[in-house]
Formats: structure tokens, C-alpha cells, sequence
């Protein structure tokens, strides 16, 4: 089974948290191998700060609840 996160939250990692690209690929290569929690691989490879952590945790539940509105 292939796990996958939003296009619109890559987009927010690269965006909003300056995160370069070859940096979310490595931590989605280590979500795919530790089935984690892609926030927390993020902050404990160091790529982002507590700041930055607590600021995405805020998004993901933000973009989960839009999506409860769609049709």
C-alpha cells in the first residue's frame, strides 16, 4: 500500500515553511519506511523548528476540517 499526503500540503512544506524539495522527499522516504507521522519526521530530521511543527499541525487540522464542508 502506498501512503501519500496532499498535493496542497507539499505545496504548504514548500511554501509557507521554505522547505526545499529535496528535503520533503527525504522525510516522505522515511514516513514510507517508518509509517510515521510525516509532521514529526519533519521535526526530528530537524527540518523544521517547534515553531514550524506547531504551525503545521495547525494546517493539517485547518485543511481536515474544510474537507468535512465538501461535497
Amino acid at each position: 500500500m502506498t501512503m501519500r499526503y496532499s498535493p496542497q500540503l507539499l505545496h504548504y512544506l514548500e511554501r509557507d515553511l521554505a522547505l526545499p524539495p529535496e528535503s520533503i522527499a527525504m522525510a516522505l522516504r522515511q514516513w514510507q519506511q517508518q509509517q510515521g507521522s510525516l509532521p514529526i519526521i519533519l521535526w526530528q530530521y530537524g527540518l523544521i523548528s517547534l515553531e514550524q511543527l506547531d504551525s503545521l499541525f495547525e494546517w493539517l487540522d485547518a485543511s481536515r476540517g474544510d474537507r468535512q464542508f465538501e461535497h
